[in-house]
């Protein structure tokens, strides 16, 4: 009624050479965010977690740490999965090792 029988039939017709193109483009957008996306906050983040392992790998009785929850003090043993750190004289907290998110230098915890 509002589109002539003719001009419905041609039209799939007249597009068909260019349908190929036409997805291909139509992708392209969508590869180009997950390029983007990749380089801007996987790979940083894969980066940082290697980092953090390596440090986590590298601790050493002696050490002065800095913990997630704000805590401050020296390595006084090791485990696998945990590490006690004394924060105070007399004080020896348990804490995963994951916790730990930065080594500081010596001579930083009195």
């Amino acid at each position: 009624m509002f589109i002539s029988s003719a001009f419905a039939q041609t039209a799939p017709a007249a597009a068909a050479g260019g349908d190929m193109q036409s997805s291909l483009m139509s992708m392209l957008p969508l590869v180009l965010m997950f390029v983007v996306l990749y380089f801007v906050m996987i790979r940083p983040q894969m980066k940082r977690q290697k980092e953090h392992r390596s440090m986590i790998e590298a601790l050493a009785k002696g050490d002065e740490v800095a913990t997630s929850g704000g805590l401050i003090g020296r390595v006084t043993k090791l485990g696998d999965s945990y590490v006690s750190v004394e924060v105070a004289n007399g004080v020896e907290v348990q804490l995963q090792r994951s916790a730990v998110v930065q080594v500081l230098p010596k001579g930083t915890v009195k």
